[in-house]
């Protein structure tokens, strides 16, 4: 999965729902919004349980691995309630973010609804697509507290995604940066597209993910889609 695939013939004319992964997917990983919360989290760990930067980091990345977030691996061996988490590791610069004319104009022109599934929380999401110019669009945000704190790739989040907002997934299409969260979409018959974006998001599993299309454009994307049409 090293080469950009674009749909210069894809047939997306049953599709009528968009499902929109948050980070490094609506914006380019170039921002390194990520990176300011990859940083928030080492912090919350060291202060935390005490210990210093290279062992929170290790924390971090083996619950990240093993549990799809380390929200998740801190609830799940440690019982920890996920709000004063969320908070701190959101508490970033959001300034690298700016309304850029190319997404305004590729969200609009899709047909159908368009939803946000993220392992993020309300509050953060509301932020990212204020700051992008492209809340407007989005019929719903599925965060993490909707989806009962269960992250992609578990596929119970999925289920509960299609059960809420009655998706039927051979007419829905899911944009993701991590190419293992698109492992269970496929699953349950969705077009998927791995928006390709930082190294450091090969994880296990990725290897599992045999997306429909490949891109590290999003908006060159869908402006090839929609022309093909």
């Amino acid at each position: 999965m090293n080469q950009s695939r674009l749909p210069i013939r894809a047939d997306l004319t049953h599709v009528d729902t968009w499902i929109f992964d948050l980070d490094n997917t609506l914006y380019p990983a170039t921002s390194r919004l990520f990176d300011q919360i990859d940083v928030r989290i080492g912090q919350f760990i060291a202060q935390t349980f005490d210990v210093d930067r290279k062992e929170a980091r290790k924390i971090q990345k083996s619950y990240f691995r093993e549990h799809g977030t380390t929200l998740r691996g801190l609830m799940t061996e440690h019982g920890m309630a996920p709000e004063a988490f969320l908070a701190f590791v959101h508490d970033i610069d959001f300034s690298p973010l700016q309304p850029t004319a190319g997404l305004e104009a590729a969200l609009a022109a899709l047909p159908g609804r368009k939803l946000i599934f993220t392992n993020a929380d309300m509050p953060y999401s509301r932020k990212v697509l204020a700051c992008l110019g492209v809340a407007h669009h989005f019929e719903h945000i599925y965060d993490i507290a909707a989806a009962n704190y269960v992250p992609k790739p578990f596929p119970a989040a999925y289920d509960t995604l299609i059960e809420v907002y009655e998706i039927e997934p051979a007419g829905a299409i899911f944009f993701e940066d991590i190419a293992r969260n698109l492992v269970p979409a496929a699953a349950l018959g969705m077009t998927t597209v791995w928006v390709r974006g930082d190294d450091n998001w090969v994880l296990p599993g990725n290897e599992d993910a045999k997306p429909d299309f490949e891109t590290d454009d999003l908006v060159a994307w869908l402006d090839e889609a929609l022309n093909g049409q």
